[in-house]
């Protein structure tokens, strides 16, 4: 049993090193930096203590950017090294690799966020710091594996981060307009409202993060089914 929790260390250490190339430090350093500016900007445009409904959106910021560039540029970078060659060359054993490392990626998020909401609600504010983290994670994973099924469908980290860059960009445009949408990206579940409109908030939320499990689910399938094309990438 030790042995095996060694070795799933091991190889979760391994993966975690591949998906950033070797660049772990860099991201990190740059998601914290980036969180603690938005939050600076934040505190001295908004003033006061940020509450949970503020709190959830700067977190996002360092979720994004941890999520971006790994999930864009994962099956470029296996074909600029060869790697892809290998993996086709094992029978449904890239599958697990591809797949491993994806969810590698989110459980490593997860920590980093989980990380700065236990900061954020020491010295912050108070709000549930299970619920919080899980919230903030839900669109991460929906824009890891979309940007993993765009990527898989191109080839291309580059044409795959202006996609990217452009459907984010079209949610923050409309965000005043769609924001009581399900269908909007960013919706707060933490939004300020009052009593008679949580009712509606409750179900906006709820299906807003069924759409996004939902679609991380369909996304992350078609992109591993999209995969089993050999010549599409050697």
């Amino acid at each position: 049993m030790i042995n095996r929790i060694k070795t799933l260390i091991a190889f979760l250490r391994y993966n975690a090193l591949h998906i950033f190339g070797g660049r772990f430090v860099i991201f990190l350093g740059l998601a914290l930096g980036l969180f603690f500016l938005v939050l600076l900007i934040g505190l001295l445009g908004r003033g006061g203590t940020p509450n949970s409904e503020r709190l959830y959106t700067y977190l996002l910021a360092p979720g994004i950017l941890l999520v971006f560039y790994p999930s864009v540029y994962g099956i470029q970078k296996d074909m600029d090294t060869r790697m892809v060659e290998t993996l086709f060359g094992i029978p449904d054993y890239r599958y697990k690799v591809w797949l491993t490392r994806l969810v590698t990626l989110y459980i490593i998020i997860a920590v980093i966020v989980l990380a700065l909401v236990l900061l954020c609600r020491i010295t912050l504010a108070d709000f549930p710091v299970w619920r919080m983290t899980a919230q903030v994670m839900m669109p991460v994973i929906f824009l890891g594996s979309l940007a993993f099924f765009i990527s898989a469908q191109s080839t291309s980290g580059n044409v795959t981060a202006v996609i990217l860059v452009i459907f984010l960009l079209f949610f923050w445009v409309l965000g005043e307009e769609i924001q009581d949408s399900a269908w909007f990206l960013f919706h707060n579940p933490f939004r300020s409202v009052e009593a008679l409109q949580s009712i509606v908030l409750s179900q906006t939320t709820f299906y807003n993060r069924l759409y996004l499990i939902l679609g991380s689910a369909i996304t992350t399938l078609f992109a591993l089914l999209r995969l089993q094309n050999r010549e599409k990438f050697i």
